[in-house]
């Protein structure tokens, strides 16, 4: 037997430990993914713009933590507007929705949501904790503003913390940006832009975590699934270019939602801030879209 023979045995023993090492890198490294994606992302913002007529408040939440965010006053009678950021981001991507909704008189809220800015928070959960948020932001609009009709605008992970909240009946009208339908689809998508289509693979790699780094399933993150049971005017929004969250799941998103309801489709966007990438349209269509819903209603009995 000659050297090369005898050489081949012993390469072929060593492919189950080649593939064992490399199945084992490839686990490694998903959960490494896993960390990055639900780490906190802690800024120092500060205060508000000096030419805002805004205040900071602290709110606490009844997880024991607290959310940080600024509050304007507006115009009695035009209603109040709550705004929540997107993922790893913070109340200053909302600055200007802020503007032109204090403009039209709205008094408006920007919070940053747990484990972003300057609220508390050990992890990102995706809208599942987040949602502790939500309901001491929109308490502390009740409190501040009696008797005054109150909307959400939520961007990405804000809108899918709104709709995880339940909070919906206890609104006026909300306006959902970029939203994911489940968690699953969310996952799978940014995988495939990464990876290509062998990346969705990789997805329940990701997923089986969810309960051992958040404490959460991902059956409770499923907007698409709470949709139906809003119980507030809607309007769907996302680009006809966005990878993250497809056309086609913002239609499915738009068509679980209970009437009276708006979508729409910004052309050439992608998973971008809406209001930056067309300004002149978004204000327009966000604007008349409050106005109509959240301008004060007569109790004058009718003639």
């Amino acid at each position: 037997m000659n050297d090369q023979a005898a050489a081949r045995p012993a390469r072929r023993a060593r492919w189950p430990l080649l593939l064992a090492t490399a199945a084992l890198g490839g686990v490694a490294a998903v959960a490494l993914a896993g960390g990055w994606l639900s780490r906190p992302a802690p800024a120092s913002i500060g205060p508000p713009p000096a030419d805002w007529r805004a205040v900071t408040v602290r709110l606490a939440t009844t997880d024991g933590g607290a959310v940080v965010g600024w509050f304007l006053r507006g115009q009695p009678g035009r209603g109040a507007v709550l705004l929540l950021h997107g993922v790893r981001a913070d109340r200053r991507q909302m600055a200007a929705r802020a503007r032109f909704l204090a403009a039209a008189g709205h008094a408006v809220l920007l919070i940053d949501l747990p484990a972003h800015g300057e609220s508390s928070g050990e992890r990102i959960t995706f809208g599942a904790r987040e949602a502790a948020g939500v309901h001491a932001a929109l308490d502390h609009l009740r409190r501040e503003l009696p008797g005054e009709r109150v909307g959400v605008i939520g961007v990405s992970l804000g809108a899918a913390s709104f709709v995880l909240s339940g909070a919906g009946p206890t609104v006026h009208a909300a306006v959902l940006e970029s939203m994911y339908p489940t968690i699953d689809d969310a996952v799978a998508n940014r995988l495939a832009m990464r990876f290509g289509a062998p990346g969705r693979w990789l997805s329940p790699l990701l997923l089986w975590q969810l309960p051992l780094r958040l404490d959460v399933s991902a059956g409770r993150l499923r907007p698409l699934a709470a949709m139906p049971a809003l119980g507030v005017p809607v309007l769907v929004a996302s680009g006809t270019h966005d990878l993250q969250t497809p056309w086609t799941e913002t239609e499915q998103l738009f068509a679980a939602a209970a009437a009276p309801k708006e979508l729409w489709a910004v052309e050439g966007a992608a998973h971008v801030d809406l209001c930056e990438h067309s300004p002149a349209a978004y204000q327009q269509r966000v604007g008349a879209f409050l106005a109509a819903h959240l301008a004060a209603r007569s109790t004058a009995p009718a003639p």
